[in-house]
């Protein structure tokens, strides 16, 4: 069996809704290659947030790509930066918020998926920039 293998320019962007501050790029997920958790990487735009949300389920690894922000889960605040790793476990309340001076990226792994594909692919489909692009592609800026 092969691996499932993607080059940036392979990845989809979308907004969960118009004019949402963040931009989910799906790398792997449910849907397309029928895996039991998504992996994507989560554009936070300056002063981005998510809303705060919990999954049922699912555990939520936040990895910081670039950027700087702070991630509350439950009641406690902890700053995120480059190379910073965190886990959100099921059923705790969370908030990933852009702090910094220009955009904030994480690899975000949630397992399982728990329909997480399904509301990034019905939302509406984005494109990805140079800054993107760069960061994706692990280029020094």
């Amino acid at each position: 069996m092969l691996p499932f293998f993607k080059r940036p320019d392979q990845f989809e962007a979308f907004r969960i809704k118009a004019g949402e501050s963040n931009r989910l790029v799906v790398m792997f997920d449910s849907i397309k290659e029928k895996l039991d958790f998504i992996a994507c990487v989560e554009i936070f735009d300056e002063g981005g947030l998510t809303p705060p949300n919990t999954h049922k389920a699912a555990d939520e690894l936040f990895f910081v790509l670039e950027g700087e922000g702070r991630a509350r889960c439950d009641d406690s605040w902890v700053a995120l930066r480059k190379g910073d790793a965190m886990v959100v476990p099921a059923g705790a309340e969370h908030v990933v918020e852009n702090t910094g001076a220009g955009r904030l990226y994480t690899l975000t792994v949630m397992v399982p998926d728990e329909h997480f594909a399904e509301l990034i692919r019905n939302g509406v489909p984005d494109r990805l920039d140079e800054e993107d692009l760069r960061v994706l592609q692990g280029v020094g800026a």
